[in-house]
């Protein structure tokens, strides 16, 4: 699936973001091919949900290029950006579902504010993207009464319903049990190999990474300190890598 023939879809160089003088992420570059499911693991508060809002334009970075289809957002006028933004979808750790909406309303909502789409063509498309990620038949239902899992396929549902070519997870799995956790493994390989969307995973989950992505980049003290396959990063005797994989308290990492 991953096309490395052509220009990456997204391509970060030099990337530095601090807030009040704090370092959150340097010197961080990356390419994501089309197609290619790509993962970010690291130690929770390293950076990696930072970096996918750097990628969304929700925070600027301090320095460095962010390029998305070859086209650098460092500067770019906010309804250029919006227009980005509009061919990304993001999934956020705990959906972010608005609670006053219901299912439908939630679903609908980009297209309702993006499109001039009728109220009957905006509902025949929150069913079809119900349906895709197996929620048909809740349209009426409200957030505060539906699982862990229902919310995040939900909230996929959401971020799909523009038929972005770009969709970013922020810990897709967290909070669900095994079963739960791998119906959401499913549905990102399903979005990619249906609808052709390049995936970008962040997790800390490292046997859902290993078990999804084309290639893991690892963030440790701010930095790059890998970007491979997973066999790759299976047999590396990076100490720091060895460690996070292993789980091990004994290491270079410390806590």
């Amino acid at each position: 699936m991953i096309n490395t023939g052509q220009p990456p879809v997204i391509s970060i160089r030099n990337l530095c973001y601090g807030v009040g003088g704090h370092r959150i992420l340097e010197d961080v570059s990356l390419d994501v091919h089309r197609g290619e499911i790509f993962g970010v693991m690291g130690l929770s508060g390293s950076g990696k949900s930072t970096l996918l809002r750097n990628i969304m334009a929700l925070v600027h970075p301090t320095s460095g290029d962010i390029q998305i289809r070859g086209e650098s957002i460092i500067g770019m006028h906010e309804h250029a950006l919006n227009h980005v933004r509009q061919s990304m979808g993001m999934c956020f750790q705990y959906a972010a579902l608005f609670d006053s909406l219901t299912v439908a309303d939630n679903v609908g909502f980009g297209l309702r504010w993006h499109t001039r789409l009728s109220k009957a063509e905006i509902a025949r498309e929150v069913e079809e993207n119900l349906r895709i990620v197996g929620m048909e038949g809740s349209e009426d239902e409200m957030p505060s009464e539906l699982s862990g899992g229902m919310r995040k396929r939900v909230g996929i549902a959401r971020a799909l319903i523009t038929r972005p070519d770009i969709m970013l997870y922020d810990e897709p799995s967290a909070g669900l049990d095994p079963v739960m956790a791998r119906v959401i493994d499913k549905l990102v390989v399903r979005l990619r190999d249906e609808f052709g969307a390049t995936s970008v995973i962040v997790t800390h989950d490292v046997d859902e990474l290993f078990g999804l992505c084309d290639r893991v980049l690892m963030i440790h003290d701010r930095r790059v300190v890998i970007c491979d396959t997973p066999e790759a990063l299976r047999a590396t005797d990076n100490p720091v890598v060895r460690q996070f994989i292993e789980g091990s308290a004994e290491g270079p990492i410390q806590v």
